[in-house]
């Protein structure tokens, strides 16, 4: 293979792997772009099928005659597609045909034609052994006995420009004319629906919280079982590190009894300080401590240095990585939290909700209009998918460097 057909295969391999790659990144990104554009439509455009991605909203225009703007639809009058106002809807039409010639049919208003004979005495005439209603409807200016052969349910469409020129024709089968808009007032709506800002500032407080509680304790954790010698320490770091396999369900109980003794029930601090303490975080520091290098430590033990001056100007800045790590970790879970709160707070207590507890009565509130729903939805995610985003070169960071230290 010459070096020409050699640089064709890998562009072409190189190509397909990213097509394949963009594909699926397009798929997995769709559902949030589906939901961001959906909290900025109208409830009527949400329950529209088929389902449009992008919001849009119907034209109204004001006609001569008519209080109220009236709504536009394209209608087909001579093969041409004409924009009329929709002025009256439920406009019942039957068609009419002549019982001697079934063949000649016109449509006519039911409210335009009377029973023949009067209301009071009706007129019939059977055909094919079954009595029909006979009705007076005017043909060219004469009054014809017919019956009704079918009735429909159709709007009356008037010309903007000339209100007296009217078309009648099936509402929920014309196309509405629409415009593209936004609706961004949708997120303070639902703000002001289920004061959602005190649940984000709810969150965020317990969130930052929950991180340099988790931070504190397990860099202090982590640096003992990876640097201190004190008797039983192994066993101690494996008998914690067991914890993680406890589920959380079987914690529940206990811990809510705790809460309830202690009187920590319904408060934020029942959010917040039992979860400042992390098996996984302590691993994750401790695993991350073993690998800094023992001389620098004996360097600044020689020059004095204690060892909480050691780890709070040596380890730690030279440990971001690590760090970043779990505070995003950390970050996800507190921020997304919602068995623990929907335990320990009360339903009723709006100011102590979080964002779960706010978006969970939200769902109750207004089933009937989703894209208040999204709109609240996309509220709770932005944040976190933020600080991923943030956080995320800092994973790269520390598994490039930990690659460098094997």
């Amino acid at each position: 293979m010459n070096l020409q057909s050699y640089r064709l295969v890998r562009f072409l391999s190189n190509l397909s792997v990213y097509v394949v790659l963009t594909f699926f990144a397009l798929i997995m990104i769709f559902p949030f772009v589906y939901m961001i554009t959906t909290s900025l439509k109208i409830p009527s455009d949400t329950f529209r099928y088929p389902p449009r991605l992008m919001p849009r909203d119907p034209v109204t225009i004001t006609v001569q005659g008519f209080k109220n703007p009236l709504p536009l639809y394209y209608v087909e009058i001579d093969g041409q597609r004409k924009e009329f106002a929709l002025s009256r809807s439920n406009i019942k039409i039957g068609q009419y045909a002549d019982p001697n010639n079934i063949s000649v049919k016109v449509e006519k208003r039911l409210s335009d034609v009377n029973p023949t004979g009067g209301a009071m005495d009706p007129k019939t005439i059977n055909i094919n052994g079954k009595d029909e209603a006979l009705f007076d409807v005017e043909v060219n200016s004469q009054i014809v006995p017919m019956i009704l052969t079918s009735q429909t349910t159709v709007g009356e469409f008037v010309d903007p420009q000339n209100p007296k020129d009217k078309v009648y024709q099936n509402v929920r089968l014309s196309t509405p004319v629409e415009n593209l808009t936004w609706h961004p007032e949708n997120y303070s709506n639902v703000v002001a629906l289920n004061g959602l800002d005190r649940a984000l500032l709810n969150t965020a407080l317990v969130t930052i919280l929950v991180v340099l509680g988790q931070l504190a304790t397990s860099v202090i954790g982590g640096y003992a079982f990876a640097r201190l010698k004190f008797p039983g320490r192994d066993s101690v770091f494996v008998f914690y590190l067991g914890t993680i396999m406890i589920p959380f369900v079987m914690l529940i109980v206990p811990l809510y009894q705790l809460m309830v003794l202690i009187g920590w029930t319904d408060r934020l601090a029942a959010l917040i300080i039992p979860w400042i303490f992390t098996a996984y975080g302590t691993f994750l520091m401790r695993q991350h401590f073993i690998t800094f290098p023992k001389e620098i430590e004996e360097a600044a033990l020689l020059d004095g240095a204690s060892r909480m001056q050691i780890l709070m100007k040596i380890i730690i800045p030279a440990s971001v990585p690590a760090l970043a790590t779990q505070a995003t970790f950390t970050f996800l879970y507190a921020w997304n939290s919602f068995l623990w709160p929907l335990v320990i707070i009360n339903v009723g207590n709006e100011k102590n909700h979080v964002l779960t507890l706010a978006l969970n009565v939200l769902r109750g509130r207004a089933s009937d209009t989703p894209n208040l729903i999204l709109a609240g939805a996309a509220i709770a995610i932005l944040p976190p998918l933020v600080v991923f985003i943030l956080g995320q070169r800092f994973f790269v960071e520390s598994v490039a460097s930990s690659g460098v230290k094997g």
